[in-house]
């Protein structure tokens, strides 16, 4: 099945395609075009064309992301088969994506209806700062979930009223091209966004450099990220990288509580997260068993098919991903960290718990992209802290205690975008989005 991209409103092929492939057996998906600097260009010059127009109202905005989804809410089953069939996430896993993205397009349509201007007070007359789109956005997308991290971004653009031109992961541009058809559907200008298909080198890097954006937002690796911080100085640039996620358990923590988030978060979509809990550091009063029984729940994961109901852990990315992550435990082997799980078959991989790894190991400092947790014992809170913040990533953090005292200190010295309490990182918010993708415009008023 070939799928078309799409330039400002209308589908666009190419001499080249991009085989969209299965991760789980290599199945064929669709065939995208492969697009370069020419296709971006284009692409540009049509959000700029629409930009200028200025025919789409915030409250028109609205209505289109409602729409969209209750459109999305209907079609369910159809966009969680299509993440299943080319991201290889488990199906039940695939509908709360789906779901997610829901939320995250009711929520972009709320912040719509709320955008608006402020007044600043001055003695004597009348001011008020009015919100304005910021330009034409560029939005960069990644393979893990996506759905929502497409419409994490999508999203925003749209409240804001910024023509959005969109580069999916290219193994993984199907869902992001079904949302923004759905998008047109539910009545958004059809040249409002665009998508280009292609590689990074080929259309990634030509878009993030055009001179036409006003905005660059990206998820991904550190290493592009700044790749493309460096190829826009006169941008602004909104990054979301790698992360390696650390989840501190102190010794009053519900171990139950923690086990079974961990399971959950460490795992599932193969831990393929850029939040995905990944060193678990526990206090050494409860190592012992927290580790035994993260091993314990960890092993009663079942991996497989995709589409099949009872899977719980899908196949990696690629096989060339699950065989670096099966390198690095067996690094950890290696050097004496016991590691239980971790047996690869292709691009499918049993989940793996390494205990208290060397720390120069890549499991350990790095992002591992897969579904292995490590397990460290700390002595006490101020080394934790210490630990957490040894990572060289700083998305987000947690931490399990019931000591609000501990909790509150962690919130402060732990050095991370978020600190989630209780509960494994895994949450997120647009409102600070939208409001990036405006600019502010100071109006005073005399008599």
């Amino acid at each position: 099945m070939q799928i078309p991209a799409r330039i400002g409103g209308r589908p666009v092929s190419a001499d080249e395609w991009i085989e969209v492939l299965s991760p789980y057996d290599g199945a064929p998906v669709a065939r995208v075009p492969a697009l370069g600097a020419d296709h971006v260009a284009e692409a540009v010059a049509a959000a700029e064309a629409a930009l200028a127009r200025g025919d789409f109202p915030r409250p028109r905005r609205a209505e289109v992301l409602e729409r969209a989804a209750e459109l999305l809410a209907e079609r369910t089953e159809e966009f969680a088969v299509t993440i299943a069939r080319e991201a290889g996430m488990p199906i039940r896993d695939a509908r709360g994506e789906t779901r997610r993205c829901v939320a995250t397009i009711r929520f972009a349509a709320v912040e719509a209806r709320k955008l608006a201007g402020e007044v600043v007070p001055l003695d004597g007359p009348l001011a008020f700062a009015l919100r304005h789109p910021v330009g034409v956005v560029a939005a960069i997308t990644p393979f893990p979930f996506p759905l929502s991290l497409v419409a994490h971004k999508l999203g925003p653009a749209i409240a804001a009223g910024c023509p959005v031109v969109l580069k999916p992961a290219e193994p993984t541009p199907v869902s992001a091209i079904r949302l923004v058809d759905l998008l047109v559907e539910a009545g958004l200008p059809a040249d409002w966004i665009s998508v280009v298909t292609g590689t990074g080198a080929s259309a990634g890097f030509p878009l993030a450099a055009h001179p036409g954006l006003a905005l660059i937002t990206f998820t991904g690796s550190v290493e592009v990220g700044r790749h493309i911080e460096e190829a826009a100085p006169h941008k602004r640039v909104l990054l979301e990288l790698g992360s390696n996620v650390p989840l501190i358990v102190e010794p009053d923590a519900d171990l139950d509580r923690v086990i079974a988030a961990t399971r959950q978060g460490g795992f599932s979509y193969a831990g393929q997260s850029c939040i995905s809990p990944q060193r678990v550091l526990a206090s050494h009063e409860i190592y012992d068993k927290l580790l035994y029984g993260l091993r314990a729940a960890v092993a009663t994961l079942t991996v497989g098919d995709p589409l099949a109901e009872e899977t719980d852990v899908g196949p990696l990315i690629t096989a060339a991903a699950a065989a670096r992550v099966e390198s690095w435990l067996a690094d950890a082997r290696a050097a004496g960290a016991e590691v239980t799980g971790g047996k690869r078959r292709g691009s499918l991989l049993t989940p793996a718990v390494v205990a208290d790894p060397p720390r120069h190991l890549d499991v350990y400092r790095r992002e591992v992209l897969g579904p292995v947790i490590t397990v460290t014992p700390y002595r006490d809170l101020d080394e934790a802290i210490a630990l957490a913040n040894d990572g060289g990533y700083g998305l987000q953090a947690g931490i399990f205690t019931s000591d609000l005292g501990a909790a509150l200190r962690a919130a402060r010295e732990l050095t991370f975008g978020g600190v989630l309490i209780n509960q494994a990182p895994a949450f997120r918010a647009d409102r600070q989005q939208v409001n990036e993708m405006t600019e502010l415009r100071f109006v005073m008023v005399s008599a």
